[in-house]
């Protein structure tokens, strides 16, 4: 059974045992139609989603908002990054909306959480309604290996940066798990053509929204249009002043972006 608790007047919190894990969840609204929201890197639906589950249309959408296992409050297990962890969090996201109760949704997925959508989609057709991501890559280049050695050192980053990441794993485990995170994502700049998921994308046939800020320090515009070129029925949307981080800094915007594309026929 779930441990519910309600901890606002919106928003139900519980956790789910799928794949062997007590998975956590936030789940509000009452429409139609299910969304699930994936967070990236070492993110939990309270750091990454605040604006999305808050301000999504609680009447057209049920939104749902979790931690992938080992992150926020899906621990234990601790996190680990094995060959297949893309694989690993696209099964459990699906297995837990199935586990909710929900038979067809769509999925909102923002950098390793946009590339955990991904794989969901293409292997799960049937069940995916639509798709938007953004901040997500199909490949690592070797711009993006220099990227990710350059934000390894967590002591490197301002406080700022680390204070809400610091808050929910402790400084030593935050600083531990982004070190496995770094490593991981490392080496599938090993494979051919740094390949995560290029193989998969033709497999999308849902529509799919990309979203990319052209100030994103983190994913070179090179990753979108690959997107867009290999997801069939895709679209792409580019917001100029956006960052990594464009559906917090930009909430209203975003939001709206993704409310048409979701209710358009």
């Amino acid at each position: 059974m779930a441990a519910i608790q309600t901890y606002c007047s919106a928003v139900t919190s519980g956790k789910k045992n799928v794949n062997g894990v007590d998975l956590y969840y936030e789940q509000t609204g009452n429409g139609k139609h299910a969304l699930l929201l994936l967070p990236g890197a070492l993110g939990s639906t309270r750091t990454d989603f605040q604006p999305q589950l808050k301000h999504l249309n609680k009447q057209h959408f049920t939104v749902v908002g979790w931690d992938p296992r080992g992150y926020g409050q899906s621990r234990p297990p601790d996190r680990d990054f094995p060959e297949d962890f893309f694989e690993r969090d696209a099964k459990d996201a699906v297995d837990l909306m199935q586990a909710l109760g929900f038979t067809r949704f769509s999925l909102l997925g923002w950098s390793d959480g946009g590339i955990t959508a991904m794989i969901a989609a293409a292997k799960n057709s049937k069940l995916i309604h639509k798709l938007v991501v953004w901040g997500a890559n199909a490949f690592v280049s070797k711009q993006d290996m220099e990227l990710y050695d350059a934000v390894k050192d967590v002591s490197r980053w301002s406080a700022r940066m680390r204070q809400p990441m610091e808050e929910v794993y402790g400084a030593e485990v935050f600083a531990q798990t982004w070190e496995g995170w770094v490593k991981g994502i490392s080496e599938f700049g090993k494979r051919p053509e740094g390949n995560i998921c290029m193989d998969l994308l033709p497999l999308i046939s849902c529509p799919t929204l990309i979203i990319h800020g052209e100030k994103d320090p983190m994913v070179p515009g090179i990753h979108p249009q690959y997107l867009l070129e290999h997801i069939k029925d895709s679209r792409l949307h580019l917001m100029p002043e956006g960052k990594h981080n464009l559906h917090l800094r930009y909430a209203a915007e975003f939001n709206k972006m993704v409310e048409d594309f979701l209710e358009d026929r």
